[in-house]
């Protein structure tokens, strides 16, 4: 028997589990997460269920959807991506320049070609004076070399280099991927580099209340993969914790329920996150996960992420129907408990004779400046220096010259938040939950059907009516989800688009069926429901699928479960090509070598990759480790029966348990 303490930090909530591995969960609690200041939230929640029973936790394992949640929303810290012998265009690829957005780009020579040799040399004094223009305005580098995972000596000299100059972090794209595609691998560069300071922020705060309360255990961190690493290695490469909660979610739920062959439906605050178990382990994604409209190379669970969730943002689409998500905000009932002084506000908005379009908005801080803060223009430092004690109307905000685009950037930096109408509010009005101030979301909906009435668009009568149709609004959207999921594993295609489309699926799905064509979607596996408001939404939406549905024991700690239920394991790719007759290269992650005989290279690469595999799961404290390599060759028969050898790809996985602090 042996105590472990499991973590989960989400958008809303951070939840904490305290786990006997004998027993199961034997305490559990929930707390509010508080991005400005991390500790405030985890301290809650881990002193819920500690007891004083610190010096008894044996290891301690985090997940979060911290990373997820920011690249869904747009978010993360500055950084400066570095390309190194790339070509022109791939810098107006859409997707690396809506991830870079106005952050800055730096291109400089160098690079390899696919067999490994250098195309040019490394222009390290170019780098040198266009790192030391932009490092005040950045709080970390991203670099990706052409052909870096055939030969890194350019990324590696140029994260040399950086670390010397700047002191700054530094993401190297050859680290977090051995699959070629340079842009995309300069992608998931990039937003590693993004989300540093964002998982350093957690960690910290999880190693820092550990020494308050005489807990001395190792600390874990799920990967989106599921499996563990040690805190070390997810400082190093957080862009690895991208889908950590829906990992963590899913070998939780699978843990929990005890179903080998289910969808896993996890709905926390900011995002809807539906997963595949089949034969009791989750799916990965052949592609690399795919998160907010990116295609990254991280190894991690084939996980559908939508924005949608308790607390998404309820809006009026270009048609003016009202919709839910994607961007999350603080519901008005959490804002008023927080901070009684909004419900005057909205009480004296409601009082005036006319409605106004921002009427129960607000604006807050979310968490703490991560630059200098001369880096703000001045329009982004005066709205930072007037949400200094708290939050602020946006009515109020926008009295004071127009801030749209500063307001704007401020957002997507994740630095402040906004608060308005959310299904969270929705469940208040209705008596559904009862944790924060109904007042608030009482005043926020009839402020939001005052709005929408004068928009000449059909609307509910009374804020009651309004509640009930966010939530049904939320049903609808959820079950779409689990079919859209459903569509994408078995077809690999999304579900039918346009008006006709749309018209379709939702004759399938809505409340009422029509009186002319009626139709009924059948989900072929039973939904594992679990996130806080799994229980308030999933009866319904199984239903409408007509389908089973389990919300089991502990759903709303899911993920803290998923925690401690993983194991380690780590992966090391090796690949063998021909540059010409009679001579085989390896590439591995610390170079190339070259070899006379197939065989004599195969050797070389099975033992090196194998070492490196079993060192890097002791080294972030595996124990029980097993090794298991693969090799898979590419050879080309032609019509009379010689063959031409194309490439050998090989990969060693070292797996094991994560050692505790009793072994």
């Amino acid at each position: 028997m042996a105590l472990t303490l499991g973590i989960d930090t989400g958008g809303t909530y951070t939840d904490a589990v305290l786990f006997d591995t004998d027993m199961g969960v034997i305490a559990s609690a929930k707390a509010l997460t508080t991005k400005h200041d991390l500790t405030i939230g985890v301290r809650e929640a881990i002193d819920a269920v500690l007891g004083g029973r610190g010096a008894e936790v044996a290891l301690v394992s985090i997940s979060t959807t911290l990373a997820t949640n920011a690249i869904v929303e747009g978010q993360g810290s500055p950084a400066a991506l570095v390309l190194i012998g790339h070509p022109a265009s791939d810098r107006e690829r859409p997707d690396l320049k809506r991830a870079l957005a106005s952050d800055p780009l730096i291109a400089v020579a160098g690079g390899h070609d696919a067999l490994g040799d250098a195309r040019q040399p490394f222009d390290a004094q170019s780098l040198s004076t266009q790192a030391h223009a932009v490092k005040d305005r950045v709080s970390a580098f991203a670099i990706s070399s052409m052909f870096a995972v055939r030969n890194p000596a350019h990324e590696i000299a140029a994260r040399d280099l950086l670390h010397a100059e700047t002191g700054l972090p530094v993401s190297c794209a050859h680290e977090l991927s051995s699959q070629l595609d340079a842009p995309r691998r300069a992608l998931t560069a990039l937003l590693n580099a993004r989300l540093i300071s964002l998982i350093q922020g957690l960690i910290r705060a999880v190693e820092g209340l550990m020494g308050e309360r005489a807990i001395s255990a190792p600390v874990m961190v799920v990967k989106g993969d599921g499996s563990l690493v040690d805190a070390a290695t997810a400082l190093r490469s957080p862009v690895e914790t991208i889908l950590s909660g829906p990992a963590a979610s899913v070998v939780g739920a699978q843990h929990l329920a005890r179903l080998d062959d289910a969808f896993v439906s996890d709905i926390g605050g900011t995002t809807t996150d539906v997963a595949l178990v089949k034969d009791g382990r989750p799916q990965l994604d052949p592609l690399g996960a795919r998160v907010g409209g990116y295609r990254t190379m991280v190894r991690a669970v084939a996980v559908h992420t939508f924005g949608l969730g308790g607390d998404s943002e309820v809006r009026l689409n270009d048609r003016g129907r009202l919709t839910v998500g994607p961007r999350r905000a603080v519901p008005l009932s959490l804002l008023a408990s927080r901070y009684p002084q909004v419900i005057r506000t909205m009480e004296n908005q409601a009082e005036r004779g006319w409605p106004g379009e921002w009427d129960g908005a607000f604006v807050l801080r979310q968490r703490a400046l991560d630059t200098d803060p001369a880096s703000l223009s001045r329009p982004q430092r005066r709205i930072w220096d007037a949400l200094e004690d708290g939050p602020v109307s946006l009515e109020w905000l926008y009295s004071d010259q127009s801030p749209t685009l500063s307001l704007a950037r401020l957002l997507d930096r994740g630095l402040v938040i906004m608060a308005r109408l959310t299904p969270s509010d929705a469940s208040h009005l209705l008596g559904f939950h009862h944790g924060w101030e109904r007042r608030g979301a009482e005043l926020g909906a009839q402020l939001w059907l005052r709005w929408w009435k004068i928009t000449g668009h059909d609307t509910p009568e009374t804020p009651q009516d309004l509640a009930r149709l966010i939530v049904d609004t939320t049903v609808t959207s959820s079950a779409r989800a689990l079919l859209e999921s459903a569509m994408m594993e078995e077809h690999r295609t999304a579900l039918p688009g346009g008006n006709a489309g749309e018209a379709l699926v939702n004759s399938a799905i809505s409340e009422k069926a029509g009186d002319l064509l009626r139709l009924q979607a059948v989900l072929g596996r039973t939904i594992v429901a679990v996130g806080a408001p799994a229980a308030t939404y999933y009866p319904e939406i199984a239903r409408r699928l007509s389908t089973g549905v389990v919300v089991p024991e502990h759903a709303e700690v899911c993920n803290a479960v998923g925690a401690v239920a993983g194991g380690v394991a780590q992966r090391v790719d090796a690949l063998i090509t021909a540059p010409s007759e009679g001579l085989y290269r390896c590439h591995m992650p610390e170079g190339i070598a070259d070899f006379r005989d197939l065989e004599s290279a195969a050797f070389h690469a099975e033992s090196e990759i194998g070492q490196r595999a079993r060192r890097a799961a002791e080294a972030i404290g595996a124990i029980d480790i097993r090794l298991k390599i693969e090799r898979h060759d590419e050879v080309v028969r032609a019509a009379d029966g010689t063959a031409t050898f194309i490439e050998c790809r090989l990969s060693a996985v070292a797996s094991g348990r994560p050692a505790l602090a009793t072994d």
